[in-house]
């Protein structure tokens, strides 16, 4: 199981934004926790089609210092989908 966070790549309220995703829902919880990322920043089915948190630049360098993977916006997108992780092939075939 891993934990990732996207570039922080867009403005908003004066800060750089990214994604922290995880490879399930329990763990980008717990980890988000222990960041310090409140809950309700959580976005989620059905509000979202992919469970996860934006978190600022600042965020994001702490969440990479703790272990979650910097990964590209295209990695990112990956994780979205469930289709592979980054860095590797696709994992199952879709049908």
């Amino acid at each position: 199981m891993a934990v990732y966070v996207d570039d922080a790549i867009w403005n908003f309220a004066g800060r750089k934004w990214c994604h922290l995703m995880a490879d399930s829902e329990e763990e980008l919880h717990r980890f988000a926790a222990r960041l310090g990322v409140h809950r309700s920043s959580y976005q989620g089915p059905p509000k979202t089609a992919a469970p996860h948190y934006d978190i600022t630049g600042f965020e994001r360098d702490r969440a990479i210092r703790m272990g979650a993977l910097a990964v590209s916006r295209a990695e990112i997108l990956a994780v979205y989908r469930g289709v592979r992780r980054p860095g590797e092939k696709q994992r199952r075939q879709l049908v």
